[in-house]
């Protein structure tokens, strides 16, 4: 599970009512939410907060460190509360749906030297993609 309150708790960042309520939404795990929905969802517990302010919130926290944006083909940015755990994501290639997946070894040692080009890599993003179990239901 995400621990994003307490991060910016330890951080000593100002936790207004509506920054609060940003966080609680986007706490947890396989948390992909665009800005809409956070928007939503953050009017559903505090129904004065405004578009703006959802949209400043996500900003400072993505310049912070403490959310990743996520895209995806083209589709809307998402924002993910894991930015502390080392993770890839699995996407559903029909509905969008993304789950975070951790699998065992460093993808740095697929990348052979020769394939790096002088580059000092220090990070990797991977994105499996496929069909979730509900779209191959469908």
């Amino acid at each position: 599970m995400s621990d994003l309150l307490e991060r910016l708790r330890e951080r000593g960042w100002r936790l207004t009512a509506q920054r609060r309520v940003v966080a609680e939404v986007l706490n947890g795990d396989h948390v992909h939410l665009t800005a809409d929905e956070v928007h939503a969802r953050a009017a559903d517990r505090l129904p004065e907060i405004s578009r703006a302010t959802v949209y400043n919130t996500l900003g400072e926290l993505v310049s912070l460190g403490e959310i990743i944006e996520v895209s995806t083909d083209g589709r809307a940015k998402r924002y993910d509360p894991n930015a502390h755990r080392p993770h890839h994501h699995l996407v559903c290639s029909r509905c969008g749906t993304i789950r975070d997946v951790r699998p065992g070894g460093n993808p740095l040692d697929d990348l052979p030297a020769g394939e790096r080009f002088g580059f000092t890599v220090s990070d990797v993003e991977v994105t499996y993609r496929g069909v979730c179990p509900k779209c191959a239901a469908a």
